[in-house]
């Protein structure tokens, strides 16, 4: 009962994050189901994966309300989705299978250490300039694989990355932020896809898993994580945005930092 109600509480706070500044709930989710996975009877050498793996489930079903959302508002531009796809899924497999080749204690620190220039980010709100520079098929392979690979890696939606993406090239933020909602839902296909086959028959995994996924852990974060998001998206509306950037780089910092010290 009580991993129950830690993986609701895990839902509902990467919920409300998202709606709140539109930062993908896997910054939340993995460090929480990294110590969640570390205090069951799990193998050590697995625990980061099976929390990245996760967290990329359940963006699949994210990534499908979000961009249904911001597609009925015409803010998608579906042809630039379409044409990172193919990188973004490229790049997802190879960066699950990457991460699922490597140790957990290689893989906790790489993603504190992303966390970490995430909360900075936040804290300085750099943007990019926008250039007259078009997409071409070569920039949307290369990009689309960088941001499938590394956002695979880390277990995210990708939405740090393809919003300076499409920044760069000119794209206005409002249509940026869409599109980036749309191609979670590749990243996190392919991406969960990759360790599911990866950790198909690895022994050492908790009871109910389909590969590397918890798929308890998966469906309670995903029944609250739907109910909290647009209790964010109204606190957005309602806190000045410098106060909310900051309180969530605070809390960023700190998970970061538990996950480099432990």
């Amino acid at each position: 009962m009580t991993e129950v109600i830690l993986y609701l509480l895990t839902g509902a706070t990467a919920g409300v994050s998202a709606g709140l500044l539109g930062i993908g709930g896997g910054l939340i989710i993995v460090p929480i189901l990294f110590f969640i996975f570390s205090s069951q009877p799990v193998a050590s050498e697995h625990v980061m994966h099976m929390a990245l793996a996760t967290s990329l489930a359940t963006i699949i079903v994210t990534s499908i309300s979000s961009a249904r959302a911001h597609h009925k508002r015409g803010a998608v531009l579906w042809p630039i989705v379409f044409n990172l796809s193919p990188g973004i899924i490229i790049g997802a497999l190879l960066g699950g299978m990457l991460a699922s080749s490597l140790a957990s204690d290689t893989l906790r620190p790489v993603f504190g250490v992303f966390e970490f220039m995430v909360a900075i980010h936040l804290l300085v709100n750099y943007k990019p300039g926008l250039h007259t520079i078009s997409i071409s098929g070569i920039k949307s392979l290369t990009g689309g694989v960088v941001i499938g690979g590394i956002s695979s890696f880390v277990g995210v939606g990708g939405g740090t990355l393809t919003v300076p993406f499409l920044l760069w090239h000119n794209i206005a933020i409002r249509n940026a932020v869409a599109n980036s909602a749309a191609c979670g839902f590749p990243i996190a296909v392919a991406g969960t896809a990759a360790y599911i086959v990866s950790g198909w028959n690895i022994e050492g995994l908790s009871t109910h898993t389909l590969g590397y996924v918890n798929v308890p852990a998966f469906a309670m974060i995903i029944i609250t994580s739907m109910l909290t998001a647009p209790i964010g998206a109204r606190l957005a509306h309602q806190l000045p945005e410098t106060t909310l950037r900051i309180v969530f780089s605070i809390f960023l910092f700190i998970l970061s930092l538990k996950m480099l010290l432990i």
